[in-house]
This record gives structure tokens, C-alpha cells and sequence, in this order.
């Protein structure tokens, strides 16, 4: 099977939970096999699942690294998208209400095609990279929604060669179809051309 993400070949990396798991001998991710994906209306099914209020002081906690680094680089004048926004989008309600210009695209619960026709000083794509059936794909479009000064923001659980894989929570969600190592963010950073990564705990930046 061909990686997903840089078409790479891939091997057996782990059969778990009847499940199997493929790592990309290029990049280093890690895919679950296509076999396993859920179908549009069970994956929605799933998402519907979560509680995501966005007055919640807890989910506002868990995205504050996103809603930080926006701040910190970004400014009310500059003009940001939320991919995959999910049922609560809770990292463009708080900077809306500190006035931020963001845009909400999620393809299930706001599918905004207009903000597909629009480009970007910063993308925010919290816990959603991971749910990519076709990440080469998805990461074309987000490099070419950027201007040309832009920055990717994202947050993941990173896989590190360190962790049990059979024994890590993060898989076990069965829309999290894809994993990342640090030398996959190298390739993403490499093939498509951004200037900087920078890797904080969960948070990644990808910037041109």
C-alpha cells in the first residue's frame, strides 16, 4: 500500500484491536488501513458524539495553544480561516470576541465552499489533521488557501518512536485514521515549501 500522504511504500507496522496499521517508509506516518474507514454518516455519527460547547472553560482551555499563537502573531486586521470547525467552533468564537476576521469551513456541520474560494493570513485546523483520508490532498488545499506570508496552525497528538503504539489512546479513535512523527511534519514542511516548522508540544506552526 502507498502512503497516503507522500506516496511512498509503506510496510505492516501494527495489527491491533483488528485493526492494521501500515508506517510510510519515506515520512514516517503511520495509516490505518483504508479497510477500517468509517463511511461518511458513521464518521459524522461519531463527531456528533462529542460535547463540544463552546462556552466550556475546559474546551477553551484545550484549544488555547491555537488561540494564543494567533494572537501572538496575528492581529484583528488580518484575516484567518477555521478548518474543520466541528459542531462548536470554539477557537473562532474566541477570537471573534476579540475581534478577529476568521472564516468557519467544516465539511460536515458548515460546509462554507465559499470560504474555499478565499486565501488566508493564518489556517487553524485543531485535532482534524489526524482525520485525513487523503492528507496530500487536504494539505494541497490548505498550502494554496495561504498568502504567501501565512501560517498553518495545527494541533495533533505527534507520534514519537518512544510511544507504545499498541498501547496508545490516540488510535483507538476510529476517525483517526492518520498519524504523525516529526519527520512527517519534515516532509510536509519540506514538499511544501514553508519556510519554518515549529513543534511545541502538540501545537505545530507551519509557516511561508
Amino acid at each position: 500500500m502507498q502512503c497516503s500522504l507522500c506516496g511512498s511504500e509503506t510496510k505492516l507496522y501494527s495489527e491491533i484491536l483488528d485493526k492494521t496499521y501500515f508506517k510510510c517508509t519515506h515520512c514516517k506516518g503511520i495509516l490505518l488501513d483504508p479497510f477500517h474507514y468509517l463511511s461518511t454518516e458513521a464518521e459524522k455519527d461519531r463527531y456528533q458524539l462529542h460535547v463540544n460547547d463552546i462556552t466550556d472553560p475546559g474546551y477553551q482551555n484545550f484549544v488555547s495553544p491555537i488561540v494564543n499563537a494567533v494572537s501572538q502573531k496575528y492581529n484583528a486586521h488580518h484575516k484567518g480561516l477555521d478548518f474543520g470547525s466541528g459542531s462548536g467552533p470554539v477557537i473562532s468564537y474566541l477570537l471573534k470576541k476579540n475581534g478577529y476576521n476568521i472564516t468557519t469551513y467544516d465539511p460536515f456541520f458548515n460546509p462554507n465552499n465559499t470560504a474555499l474560494k478565499s486565501t488566508y493570513d493564518y489556517i487553524v485546523c485543531c485535532e482534524v489533521i489526524e482525520h485525513f483520508y487523503h492528507p496530500l490532498r487536504e494539505f494541497e488545499l490548505l498550502n494554496a488557501l495561504l498568502l504567501e506570508t501565512g501560517t498553518l496552525f495545527c494541533k495533533t497528538s505527534i507520534y514519537h518512536p518512544s510511544i507504545d503504539f499498541d498501547a496508545w489512546w490516540y488510535k483507538n479513535d476510529p476517525t483517526h485514521v492518520f498519524f504523525y512523527s516529526p519527520d512527517t511534519l519534515q516532509w510536509i514542511k519540506e514538499n511544501f515549501k514553508f519556510k519554518t516548522l515549529e513543534i511545541s508540544d502538540k501545537l505545530i506552526a507551519f509557516s511561508k
